[in-house]
């Protein structure tokens, strides 16, 4: 009797738990609303400027500046503006220190008159066109970004502080000014008596009537006082070769566009084609 009944209770009619036509509405109802209502809620959370980002930053405006922002940065001088010239102190500490304060690769150390001695021999032309031009473990400039004058500055700093008596170079513009004057005498009504004085030849300029801007920043450096056997501006004597080599200014420019000796393509610059040309016809007229 109590497996028949058993039997009986498992055969009867199950009842689930919508019993009613409106429980049904209202499940097929809740079926399509809650997931509509999941996603909605999941595309505002992902288009929501509010989001945090990648970790934990949220997408600022301060933020995306600073993940957008260059890798590098490109910084022009202008080497008219005196202003913005370094000291020796200040290259040294930025560019220099590194090595002459420890004494790295063979860098004379800062202060040392013993190593320095025999350096501060060759004089300060020598010295700076190493620092310009490299020598053994040290790269141009010190593989820094300085004017010449900015380096020049440096290395009369460095090589005063171990005992050298060198002056500190001066900008184009303030050695001008410092040159002593040549005045005319004052008329008389007497015949002038012939003098052996000739009157000071003005300086040559380019065709603008100016001199070229990379002359002066960079070629000066050389060019001015002789250094590294270069050719002196003006000296008829140490470029008549070179023009006879070089048949033109085109020959010339072709030469310093790949360098030549311890001159570097371009001169270590990255003057264009032009400017090169404009430099080297600018030196070339001052001989003619």
């Amino acid at each position: 009797m109590s497996d028949a009944q058993n039997q009986h209770d498992h055969d009867g009619p199950h009842e689930g738990p919508i019993k009613t036509p409106k429980q049904l509405i209202l499940a097929i109802l809740y079926a399509f609303v809650v997931p509509i209502i999941v996603i909605a809620l999941l595309v505002e959370y992902v288009t929501s400027d509010h989001r945090p980002a990648a970790g934990t930053q949220a997408l600022t405006p301060e933020a995306v500046a600073e993940r957008i922002q260059p890798v590098g940065m490109v910084r022009v001088k202008d080497a008219s503006d005196l202003s913005t010239l370094k000291t020796g102190e200040q290259v040294f500490a930025a560019q220099c220190t590194t090595c002459h304060t420890a004494g790295l690769v063979g860098a004379p150390k800062f202060g040392d008159a013993d190593a320095w001695g025999p350096r501060i021999k060759t004089g300060y032309d020598a010295l700076l066109h190493s620092a310009l031009a490299g020598k053994g473990s040290m790269g141009a400039q010190g593989g820094g970004d300085f004017t010449d004058l900015e380096i020049g500055r440096a290395v009369v700093y460095m090589a005063n502080q171990a005992g050298a008596k060198f002056d500190e170079p001066k900008p184009p513009a303030a050695a001008a000014s410092a040159a002593p004057m040549t005045t005319a005498a004052p008329a008389t009504t007497a015949a002038p008596a012939p003098t052996a004085v000739a009157a000071a030849e003005p300086a040559k300029t380019d065709a603008d009537g100016a001199v070229p801007a990379l002359y002066t920043q960079l070629c000066q450096t050389c060019h001015a006082t002789g250094v590294a056997n270069a050719p002196k501006l003006g000296d008829k004597a140490a470029w008549a070769p070179r023009l006879a080599d070089a048949k033109n200014v085109d020959g010339l420019t072709a030469i310093v566009i790949k360098g030549k000796g311890a001159m570097p393509p371009k001169g270590g610059s990255t003057a264009s084609d032009a400017e090169i040309k404009a430099v080297v016809s600018y030196m070339v007229d001052s001989v003619k």
